[in-house]
């Protein structure tokens, strides 16, 4: 057999496998991103419009006030008593950031699933996760499993889009 017959063979046979799969993958990969930050983002809720206020000790004292404190880590309060000033605005703030986290880790992995301005989402969601990594587990090992994979698998949805199988290309957006 030719070896030009046989490169183009193989290359119509890529070219074809990556047509129909790569649609499929797209949606593969939102749901799955999706579902790590929906399933975090329901556990701040217990019903509609309804935050989980045990939520805000988990902001207050494990990201922003951790004992031990972690090397690197916005530390958001006395760390010599690793304790808040009673009416101290880094409460105020941490418990906005808590809804607002809370919110977004709905919406964004919602408009994921949907596929509805799928980048927006996706560049949301990475910029969470940007945070997520430099202000609270500053560490390597956080780093490496499992935000690594958080952001290649938005990086992916961000440069490629949602694929076939969205609202966005439904609604010719993509």
């Amino acid at each position: 057999m030719n070896t030009g017959l046989l490169s183009l063979r193989y290359r119509a046979a890529s070219n074809q496998l990556q047509r129909l799969l790569t649609p499929v993958l797209l949606l593969m990969l939102r749901l799955l991103i999706a579902r790590v930050f929906l399933l975090s983002g329901l556990t701040k809720w217990n019903g509609w419009f309804d935050f989980n206020t045990d939520k805000y000790d988990l902001f207050l004292y494990e990201f922003f006030c951790p004992d031990p404190i972690r090397p690197g880590a916005l530390l958001l309060c006395n760390p010599n008593t690793l304790d808040y000033t009673e009416g101290s605005w880094s409460i105020v703030m941490i418990k906005v950031f808590a809804v607002t986290a809370g919110v977004m880790e709905i919406l964004l992995p919602v408009m994921l699933i949907m596929g509805l301005f799928s980048r927006a989402a996706a560049l949301g969601l990475l910029f969470m996760v940007g945070f997520i990594q430099l202000a609270v587990f500053p560490e390597w090992s956080h780093w490496w499993n499992p935000a690594v994979w958080w952001v290649a698998i938005l990086s992916v949805v961000l440069v490629m889009g949602p694929g076939r199988f969205s609202l966005d290309r439904l609604f010719k957006l993509e």
